[in-house]
C-alpha cells in the first residue's frame, strides 16, 4: 500500500492550503484515514482523522480551522487548512489504517510527508 500526499507549500499566516492523499495498492478496506504532523524538534502529533463511517477527530489546536474529508470510493483523504498560523508549520503525514484482506489484521500505513510552512 502506498500513500501519496500532495498540497504542501509556503503560505502567509491567515492563508489556506489543501492537502490531499490517495492510497493505492491491494487494499481490502480502510478503517481510518487522517493526517499527522511533526514540527522540528517535536513529536509527531495527530491533526485530524476520519473513520469510514464519517466520524471525525481533530486536535484541539486545529478545531474550527481545519476540515478533513474522505472519498471512500477513491481511498482518498483531504485536509482543508484555513486561518493558518506559524505554529502549524510542520511536515504533514497522511495515515491509513487498513486491511489488505478480509479478516486480516489492521495495519498502519504512512505517506512520505508534505511540508507546510506558515510565515508570520
Amino acid at each position: 500500500v502506498q500513500l501519496q500526499a500532495s498540497g504542501g507549500g509556503l503560505v502567509q499566516a491567515g492563508g489556506s492550503l489543501r492537502l490531499a492523499c490517495a492510497a493505492s495498492g491491494s487494499i481490502f478496506s480502510i478503517n481510518v484515514m487522517g493526517w499527522y504532523r511533526q514540527a522540528p524538534g517535536k513529536q509527531r502529533e495527530l491533526v485530524a482523522t476520519m473513520i469510514s463511517g464519517g466520524s471525525t477527530n481533530y486536535a484541539d489546536s486545529v478545531k474550527g480551522r481545519f476540515t478533513i474529508s474522505r472519498d471512500n470510493a477513491k481511498n482518498a483523504v483531504s485536509l482543508q487548512m484555513n486561518s493558518l498560523k506559524p505554529e502549524d508549520t510542520a511536515i504533514y503525514y497522511c495515515n491509513a489504517v487498513a486491511r489488505l484482506r478480509n479478516g486480516a489484521p489492521l495495519l498502519n500505513f504512512w505517506g512520505q510527508g508534505t511540508e507546510v510552512t506558515v510565515s508570520s
